[in-house]
């Protein structure tokens, strides 16, 4: 198996049942005051952002969020969206495991869970 990120995401536009590339997307780290940035990426052409981290990076416990740029994606399809980012916070209880945050989005709504 490829060597990736422990935190990875996908994004699946439901509208066109295709994968959403070129989507931005920023990983991020509650302090316990405040979300810092950690990674920032693009989802490649199978929606999929596998190179957050580099794949030797650890995470530690706590709250982090991934924000998808949703409305510059939209835009680039000439499609009226509602919501210009999604944001879904998630918590790692166990550094050691893969965290994986998948994104089912259309021009007015949007769905997650907890991937594998």
């Amino acid at each position: 198996m490829a060597l990736r990120s422990p935190i990875t995401c996908h994004v699946l536009d439901s509208m066109s049942g295709k994968p959403a590339s070129e989507v931005r997307v920023q990983l991020q780290r509650f302090d316990g005051s405040n979300f810092a940035a950690m990674a920032d990426g693009i989802t490649d052409k199978d929606g999929r952002c596998p190179t957050l981290l580099e794949p030797a990076a650890t995470v530690e416990k706590g709250i982090y969020k991934i924000t998808f740029y949703t409305k510059q994606y939209f835009e680039q399809k000439g499609v009226s969206s509602f919501y210009p980012f999604v944001e879904i916070p998630f918590e790692v209880k166990v550094a050691e495991e893969h965290y994986h945050v998948p994104l089912l989005l259309s021009p007015y709504a949007y769905s997650t869970y907890r991937g594998s």
